[in-house]
Parts: structure tokens; sequence; C-alpha cells
């Protein structure tokens, strides 16, 4: 696994990519891409990073696994190809976006429009075995990106922490309270949302609000 990452984001964790465990998730990821077809492509792996600088950073969304389905994952979470059908989650995630912001429902998939913006759509797990959820978890990845959040809320203050589900809200507990926004719900998924736990959040028009508070630039979701 060649890492291959944005300027303002390498200063900040290269310290991780020098650590054991990373160079023996390395290997475990050069292998599995080796033997078998893995999700995203190999050099879209840091594509979150790549396309929202440490420097621009103002909001975090976490999610768990990319998409294991062909040509759905692209690096950022939730977010799928160009032309290719919403996942349930993303739907449910646009739907709320209507209502809230009163914006209409896109053609495209494609979150890229956001990570550029200055929103971190972090998965928890980076790769993904092809049809196999999961299939890469507990392999280093989720120490890795406990670390980005680590530095994010040390290093950084004013962020916005969209935590959506009780995995992200584990993540969550290193986050600074403090010093950033940290706005939680249930998931996006069909089986959170329809009991009530997602519709109705906000997240999107409070995420706005706080940034403007501060005298940031709101996101155009």
């Amino acid at each position: 696994m060649n890492v291959k990452i944005e300027e303002s984001w390498k200063e900040v964790i290269q310290p991780e990519f020098e650590k054991p465990y990373f160079k023996e998730l390395t290997n475990f990821v050069k292998e599995e891409y080796a033997i078998t077809s893995c999700y995203p492509k190999g050099n879209k792996i840091f594509e979150a990073f790549n396309l929202c600088t440490f420097n621009d950073l103002k909001v975090v969304i976490i999610g768990q696994d990319p998409y294991h389905g062909i040509n759905q994952a692209h690096g950022l979470c939730f977010s799928v190809n160009d032309g290719v059908a919403h996942p349930p989650s993303l739907i449910n995630i646009f739907k709320e976006i209507e209502t809230d912001l009163l914006i209409p429902y896109p053609k495209s998939g494609n979150l890229e429009r956001w990570a550029k913006q200055g929103v971190l759509l972090l998965n928890a797990t980076l790769t993904v075995r092809a049809h196999q959820a999961g299939s890469h978890q507990k392999k280093g990845w989720e120490q890795f990106t406990d670390a980005v959040i680590s530095l994010i809320s040390e290093k950084k203050e004013n962020v916005v922490f969209l935590l959506w589900g009780s995995f992200a809200k584990k993540k969550g507990l290193k986050i600074d309270a403090t010093k950033h926004c940290i706005l939680t719900s249930g998931h996006p998924s069909p089986l959170s949302a329809n009991r009530g736990y997602w519709f109705g959040n906000k997240h999107f028009s409070k995420s706005n609000n706080y940034l403007k508070n501060k005298g940031l630039s709101e996101i155009n979701w």
C-alpha cells in the first residue's frame, strides 16, 4: 500500500505511518489486493484526505465500511461514483437534506462536492473485500482512524462532527466537546431511519448555523 496523501494531512498523521500496527496493516492490505477483488481502488484508499485537506477541514462525517459492490466505493463514506444507484442510507441522507434545507434531491450520489468544501467523509475501515461486508475490520484501520479523529480534535477547533448511529458515536469519544460541535442521531440506514431515529435531525442546517456563528463559510449541501 503506497500511502500518497495530501501534504497538510501528511504533516499531521505521518507518525502513524511509522508505527508497527500500520506496517502490519499495509502488508495485510497489499496481500488482499493481490489475491482478491477489494474496494475502493488502491489509488482511492486515502481519497477522503486528498479531497478534503486538513487546513480546509470543517465537518467530519464518520462511516463504517466502504461499499462492497462493484463500482460503488471510491474512498468517501456514504458516497458512490457517478451513475451508480444510490444505496438506501444515501437516499435517506438526501431526503433529510431535502426537508431540512429545501434542496432538490440530486441525480448523482458522488459526494466529492462536499469533500472539496471541507467535509471529511471518513470510513472507520478504509478497505473491504468485494461482496464481504466488514472483511477488513479489526486489522488496524480502526486504530488509524481513531488516531485521525484524536488529531483533528487536538489540532483543530470549531469542527462539526456528525455522528450517526452507535458505531460513529463510539468513535466520537475521542473528540473534545469544549472545542468542537458534536451532533448525534440514529443512522440513516432504513432500519434506523424508519424507526424515527434519523429523519428530522436537521444536522445539515445545524452544521451550517454553527459554522456561520464561528465566522466560517457554510457547506453547500
